[in-house]
């Protein structure tokens, strides 16, 4: 039966994600539009992403240790209600200041709210096979672009920009809070069977300055900051380019259907080969997926490039949860997570903002995709420092206490 509702988990870690992430990543959609509307510049809309990307990745750390304590069920559900209020907000917005606190600030810190609370949790329900579990709660990320992206697009057709984000705030509301209600901690009895089995763990202090969480911590920012960019700027890029922006958020949708399957395909691998060497591979390809979209400028050259890109960023993104599990255990897993996925949100924002004023400076992305492509280069390098996991104890010399 535990077994069981652990894959229940999955499946409402994935709905949630899904609806949670794509609301957030619709700013992607409505870019264009917003600018067009308001006369706010690129980089000022673009900086509520940036904001947003800091606030989960701050608030993200808050809420993980706050659901190692008190469960994930409350966390998420205020997170679906501050979500839906800061679409709300956003879509009354009058000036650039105040769409950025609404979009960039409270949506931000509300998405914070799902996915490390969500993966600790599914992690303790699953006692195997969590390569596989971690990479299905994240598949909802790869869903949105297919989903939540269109959907935006569509009303986008129908409607102005504000009414659009006043659809979505009521539809996250009426969809995460009932959703919320059915997430359920992990039984004691068998968190604390599992982490007798995998003898001492170190503290959270100790965690933090260890060799293996300043490893997962950077390679985790170097990850973001390479695909952040090419993520939030690939469907203005392709208008650009001369595509409508139905075929152009189709490019989005492409690369959300191959993070999908690089997300299935990397988690069974990863499971079967090691999550360190599948990592560094996934990481490779994702480098060399975004310095290739220089050279795209046809629908059919931006769906190759972003298939590839899709695959590699979407199958690497929940391995750095395994890996924290693996070196730190489940009793802190929240917070240690939550902690690395805070560093790593600085790299998530450094994309949309950067690449607003590349275009506003140069009215090209040519140099956002040059830059993708060196720093995931160098979160290759950095992931080569992960020490073997089964030597933990010798290389951290840590201080080891019994949980």
């Amino acid at each position: 039966m535990k077994l069981h509702y652990g894959w229940v988990m999955v499946a409402i870690g994935a709905f949630i994600t899904c609806i949670a992430i794509g609301a957030m990543f619709s700013l992607a959609v409505f870019l264009q539009p917003i600018t067009e509307a308001t006369g706010w510049s690129h980089a000022a809309v673009s900086s509520a992403m940036t904001i947003g990307f800091l606030a989960m990745g701050a608030a993200g750390f808050g809420w993980g240790a706050l659901s190692d304590r008190i469960g994930p069920r409350s966390v998420v559900l205020a997170g679906a209600v501050l979500l839906g209020l800061g679409l709300f907000l956003a879509s009354h917005a009058q000036s650039p200041l105040q769409f950025q606190l609404a979009f960039g600030l409270l949506v931000g810190i509300a998405v914070g709210s799902f996915f490390t609370p969500m993966i600790a949790a599914v992690m303790g329900w699953m006692a195997e096979h969590r390569g596989l579990a971690v990479s299905l709660v994240s598949v909802g990320v790869g869903v949105a672009p297919m989903t939540m992206s269109p959907f935006a697009a569509w009303l986008i057709t129908r409607t102005d920009w504000r009414s659009a984000q006043v659809v979505l705030a009521l539809l996250v509301w009426a969809t995460l809070v009932p959703a919320a209600l059915f997430v359920r901690r992990p039984p004691a009895a068998q968190t604390a069977e599992q982490g007798a089995a995998e003898g001492p763990r170190p503290s959270l202090r100790d965690a933090f300055v260890s060799l293996p969480f300043l490893v997962l911590a950077l390679t985790f920012f170097a990850c973001c900051a390479a695909h952040a960019g090419p993520i939030f700027h690939t469907v203005t890029y392709a208008m650009t380019c001369g595509l409508p922006t139905m075929a152009a958020v189709t490019i989005y949708s492409v690369e959300g259907f191959a993070g999908l399957g690089g997300r299935l395909a990397l988690g069974v691998l990863a499971d079967r080969l090691g999550v360190k060497r599948v990592l560094i591979a996934g990481l490779l390809i994702q480098a060399l997926a975004a310095g290739t979209f220089i050279f795209a400028s046809r629908l059919g050259e931006f769906y190759a490039v972003a298939a590839t890109f899709g695959f590699a960023y979407g199958g690497v993104m929940p391995l750095y949860a395994v890996l924290a599990r693996e070196y730190f255990g489940q009793r802190i897993l929240g917070a240690v997570f939550g902690a690395a996925a805070m560093v790593s949100s600085l790299g998530m924002a450094l994309g949309p903002a950067v690449g607003g004023w590349i275009f506003d400076r140069f009215g090209a992305y040519t140099w956002l995709y040059i830059g993708s492509f060196a720093v995931g280069i160098g979160a290759v390098a950095i992931a080569l420092a992960f020490p073997p996991v089964n030597d933990r104890i010798k290389t951290l010399h840590l201080k080891e206490v019994a949980p």
